[in-house]
């Protein structure tokens, strides 16, 4: 075959091309240090690209986003609860002080005003939140725990009880026949006929009841619309207390006697045994001794999922004031019932199968972490109502001393032997006893402040002890992807990234290679056959 000079140039162009294509390539790669700029370069490569890239995107979601997300969010949380740990063993140290024997007026009146301040403090510190985000309130992170101001909302509320939840309450009567109080004394009216008032007068009664988690709830006008209270038997027969009884017809029906209580609830219901008694004012279901050991017998079969023991106590609730617990984070509850703009809130509480509002972020592949604790473990509507207790307690031993001081300065300038001295003398004896009464209440009720300030002490550190679990947890788990993510970020560099060493070495000699091409090309094109002739 001949060898033509015309195929001799072609068979170089084509060979110095291939040669500039490869130097391309090089410098290609060093400008974006990629061994590939298309799938097409190299198939293998681009698909485990691909693969690498998906996995450090994912870890890097984690290590950067999510898990420090996790952190803030449990951070905030346990300084919170840390707060309110603070909070309860303040109360406990009050309660001691409040149940050591015998109290000055002053020591009260400190005891009384630092009761207050806690239990304002309290539900404030279960408003904390990140970022906007409130941290005690489950799925509902854009709704404050408490009410942020006054307001009118109706709700229907049930709340899930047991046994446990009914407790006894003291009360010291001190109003005469006519209605009239010890605590209206004064030297005005001290000798009027309807202010008198003797030891016969002052009485205490302890009676048995279900605290509910308001006060100031809704005054039933009808019977339709009555607070109910259900259980089961003990044949497993669901029961249910309801309808208001009507004084002017005891016929038509009703299990639940509404009185007020400016009306002396709790004596009607020491004296009747089958007395079922809603107090709105105070937020109190009192029970005849009949009704508290047919509640008291309840119990809860271990065998089966339902909860026999359960008791239910369905009320409402209209009037709000600012830092009320809103109930939507605690209850099974429909605002505005019975209207079009209902909203039926939590009714998985009712059911075998209730759903909790665990918010989880996803911190690794297939593992997710709980970071939030809802209301309902730690900041319970008991610890507000508790302090309510032994702040009026306090509060009426206060009011008495004050009546007392009264009298005792009154009879300094009465007459020795005149009916005013004897007056004002049957009425001291009146307040000392009913101050025995509200001394020994007030005692009782601390002791049992601490008790129950402890149990709730118990509970937020409890909260705060799977807090620092799952801190401990997440840290893990952040060590494990921050590896993770060095290890995929290797392996992608390895994959893609180019060695610049070699790949500069290979660029220099492919320049030096495309020259001497040229130059060889160049001599021999200049050679012809007329060269020989």
């Amino acid at each position: 075959m001949r060898i033509t000079n015309k195929i001799m140039q072609r068979n170089n162009l084509s060979n110095i091309n291939t040669n500039k294509v490869y130097q391309d390539n090089l410098s290609t790669q060093m400008s974006t240090q990629k061994k590939i700029n298309r799938p097409s370069d190299d198939p293998v490569v681009a698909i485990r690209a691909l693969r690498l890239r998906s996995n450090v995107t994912e870890v890097t979601q984690y290590y950067s986003k999510n898990i420090p997300d996790a952190e803030s969010w449990l951070s905030v949380t346990e300084d919170a609860l840390k707060n309110l740990t603070q909070i309860m063993t303040n109360m406990i140290s009050q309660c001691t002080k409040g149940s050591n024997g015998p109290l000055k007026t002053e020591d009260r009146q400190i005891i009384l005003e630092q009761m207050k301040a806690l239990g304002e403090e309290v539900y404030s510190t279960g408003d904390a939140d990140y970022a906007g985000r409130y941290v005690f309130t489950g799925y509902r992170t854009d709704t404050s725990l408490s009410f942020d101001r006054e307001q009118t909302l109706n709700y229907k509320i049930t709340e899930q009880l047991d046994s446990s939840a009914i407790d006894s309450v003291i009360k010291v009567k001190v109003e005469n026949a006519d209605g009239k109080s010890l605590l209206d004394l004064n030297s005005a009216n001290f000798q009027d006929a309807d202010m008198q008032i003797d030891e016969e007068t002052v009485t205490s009664v302890e009676v048995h009841r279900i605290r509910l988690a308001y006060d100031s709830c809704s005054d039933y006008n009808g019977r339709d619309t009555s607070p109910s209270i259900s259980y089961i038997d003990e044949n497993g027969v669901e029961q249910t207390w309801k309808g208001l009884i009507d004084d002017n017809d005891p016929g038509a029906g009703g299990d639940i006697r509404l009185i007020h209580s400016y009306d002396d609830p709790y004596t009607a219901a020491a004296n009747d045994a089958d007395a079922v008694i809603y107090v709105p004012e105070t937020g109190e279901i009192l029970l005849g001794e009949n009704r508290y050991k047919t509640l008291m017998g309840t119990t809860d079969d271990d065998t089966t999922v339902k909860n026999e023991a359960e008791i239910r106590v369905t009320y409402e609730k209209a009037s709000w004031q600012k830092g009320d617990l809103r109930p939507e984070h605690y209850f099974c509850c429909e605002s505005n019932p019975g209207t079009n703009d209902a909203i039926l809130f939590n009714k998985s509480y009712l059911t075998d199968n209730a759903e909790r509002q665990k918010i989880e972020y996803d911190v690794g592949f297939n593992q997710t972490i709980r970071v939030n604790s809802t209301a309902d473990q730690c900041f319970q509507h008991g610890i507000g109502r508790e302090v309510d207790d032994l702040v009026n307690a306090m509060q009426d031993v206060l009011d008495l001393e004050g009546v007392k001081a009264n009298i005792e300065e009154m009879l300094k300038s009465a007459e020795e032997g005149s009916a005013a001295e004897k007056t004002l003398q049957t009425q001291l004896s009146a307040v000392d006893k009913a101050l025995t009464y509200a001394k020994d209440k007030e005692q009782k009720l601390f002791e049992r402040g601490i008790t129950s300030f402890r149990g709730y002490l118990d509970d937020a550190s409890l909260c705060i002890t799977e807090c620092g679990t799952r801190s401990s947890k997440l840290s893990l788990i952040k060590n494990r992807m921050q590896n993770q993510k060095t290890t995929f970020e290797t392996l992608k560099s390895e994959n893609e990234d180019i060695d610049i060493t070699e790949v500069a070495i290979q660029l220099s000699s492919a320049e030096l290679t495309y020259q001497a091409a040229l130059m060889a090309t160049g001599k021999v094109s200049q050679t012809t056959l007329l060269n020989y002739i």
